[in-house]
């Protein structure tokens, strides 16, 4: 049997060494257009920013290291331009030499992965505009920084790849302006989660433009100009475009087989294409979200690597199938972690999936150990099933393994309040006994018992201030008098059975305290008196982390920059 794989990087590095693995006979040969087999590129913005400092270590294979081990033949510099599946054929043409030849197959696994996306804007093609998705893109951004020292770049797009060229760019010094289209940060994560991210990234530096679209560029003698639609240009050294990325599909499309949403290539859970004998894996194909089963696209290595091993044992014979995805995801944002799973809001909102969620503000681990930071966690779930559709996190410690539990949650098909049921380890320096993905499980227990009803950031607004609710703030009065929101009387809870008298029976009373925990002790307290009590999901730390966010991305400027 041969196979030929087209391109390496996760997905069809991993199928190579798979099929090798099953099958000790099989003819291997993997063609991949770049000068690298294997290498790691969610390392590529750390190795621009001076964290991972020798350029080999972005290399996880070489075409010599992988002939040793596992005897496949890897032709970089190579570019298969045609497929022929009347014929089973490929055509190749080498960059080093020119030279075009024909290669036949008995399978192909397509790993074509995906491209920057780079909008024919006026200017693009401009040398100071830069993307970064391979070793080649990082090196040689990495040699503009080396030689013309930039002191200012402006990236273009609040991914993860933005994020990450920004903080590194910053970390060496550059002033760094971040232009993104949409009104947040980081699609993955509800604008209230962003708010986080948001101020982590203006806490350390980077001037955050949201809610601006860029039109086009021009050289000058100096460096480049930005145009923003309705905005005053921008003028820095350098730009690097991170908007996302594209399915690279137009040999798959030649080829005949069926195309998807945005182009990407159609497989099955077997990750065979509509044409015989041609499979397909990693960032150019269209999977199923595994919460939704509708179709998606998941441009990640974990998805990528799966789907290259599902591929190589069908190929030889086996019958492994791809569940789908759930999009499980983490970023470095300088000291912060923010992680997803699973859906947001906003995405069960357009498949009208009906939610509820559990938003708390616990500590990284016991609070009595020194060192402990404040993370946000946020739970969704489906309303009638209590069926856990996806989490958000951002803090400092213990977020990624959270994060990961729930995602395995998810994976298995927990309801939301079974999370109060999981044996989690527990030491001091690592955890507390109630354990947060314990505590939101806690909380939607007693939602689901009847024991306690919630009222949402997006509330605050509409809250009748005519009396005839009961606005109650159950923090100290130092915390009080440091801000709350307008309409509500401070209580503080430890006097609230005392004070209980203050508190019309007959209005419904809405409460808040600082995360969460004092305002449902008092909920407690006032439902025991026969009060109508809804409390507050997140806390007044959540609110007003929101509500600040929103007032700096009014004002938002291009600080630092001539505009």
């Amino acid at each position: 049997m041969k196979v030929i794989i087209i391109g390496g990087v996760a997905g069809g590095a991993t199928a190579a060494a798979r099929i090798r693995r099953l099958d000790e006979q099989a003819e291997i040969v993997v063609f991949e257009r770049s000068g690298f087999i294997s290498y790691a590129n969610c390392g590529l913005p750390y190795y621009i920013g001076g964290v991972i400092e020798d350029e080999n270590d972005l290399t996880l294979q070489t075409p010599e290291s992988f002939w040793k081990r596992f005897r496949v033949k890897m032709n970089v510099h190579h570019e298969v331009t045609e497929i022929h599946p009347e014929n089973k054929t490929v055509t190749v043409k080498n960059h080093e030499s020119g030279a075009i030849f024909t290669e036949s197959y008995d399978k192909i696994i397509l790993s074509p992965g995906a491209q920057p996306i780079k909008p024919g804007f006026d200017g693009i093609d401009s040398n100071r505009i830069f993307t970064l998705r391979t070793v080649e893109d990082t090196l040689k951004i990495k040699k503009y920084l080396s030689s013309h020292k930039p002191e200012s770049a402006v990236v273009v797009g609040g991914g993860f790849i933005g994020i990450e060229v920004a903080e590194n760019l910053r970390e060496l010094g550059v002033n760094i302006t971040l232009v993104e289209a949409a009104d947040q940060l980081m699609a993955p994560f509800d604008s209230d989660m962003a708010a986080f991210i948001h101020a982590e990234v203006r806490k350390n530096g980077i001037n955050l433009m949201l809610g601006r679209m860029v039109e086009g560029f021009s050289d000058t003698d100096n460096g480049i100009d930005v145009k923003l639609k309705d905005f005053a240009t921008l003028h820095t050294d350098m730009v690097v475009m991170a908007i996302g990325v594209a399915p690279e599909t137009a040999l798959a499309k030649a080829a005949g087989l069926e195309l998807g949403i945005k182009g990407s290539i159609v497989v099955n859970d077997k990750m065979e294409t509509s044409v015989p004998d041609i499979y397909a894996v990693g960032d150019a194909v269209q999977i199923k979200n595994f919460v939704t089963d509708t179709d998606t696209l998941i441009s990640l290595a974990g998805p990528a690597n799966k789907q290259g091993r599902i591929a190589a044992d069908n190929i030889c014979g086996g019958n492994s199938r791809y569940k789908g995805g759930q999009g499980s995801s983490v970023i470095k944002i300088f000291g912060m972690t923010a992680a997803a799973t699973g859906i947001n809001e906003k995405t069960a909102k357009t498949l009208d999936i009906h939610t509820d969620k559990v938003i708390l503000s616990p500590m990284s681990h016991a609070g009595y150990y020194p060192g402990g930071k404040m993370m946000t966690i946020k739970v969704l779930f489906e309303k009638e099933s209590y069926r856990i559709l996806g989490a958000q996190i951002v803090g400092f410690d213990g977020v990624d393994k959270r994060i990961d539990v729930l995602a395995t949650a998810i994976g298995a098909g927990m309801k939301v309040y079974e999370l109060a049921e999981l044996d989690l380890a527990y030491a001091p320096p690592y955890s507390s006994a109630k354990d947060p993905v314990n505590m939101a499980g806690y909380i939607a227990e007693n939602i689901k018992n009847g024991m306690v009803k919630q009222w949402y950031c997006e509330d605050a607004d509409t809250l009748p201030r005519d009396g005839s609710v009961t606005l109650l703030d159950t923090r100290t009065p130092f915390e009080y008098s440091r801000g709350h929101i307008g309409g509500f009387i401070n209580i503080p809870v430890d006097e609230l059975r005392e004070r209980i008298g203050e508190i019309d029976k007959e209005k419904s009373v809405y409460v808040i305290c600082q995360s969460g925990l004092r305002s449902y002790v008092a909920s407690r307290i006032l439902t025991g008196n026969g009060f109508n009590v809804y409390n507050f999901a997140g806390g007044f730390r959540f609110y007003d982390a929101v509500c600040n966010d929103k007032e700096l991305n009014k004002k938002s400027t291009p600080c630092g920059m001539d505009a």
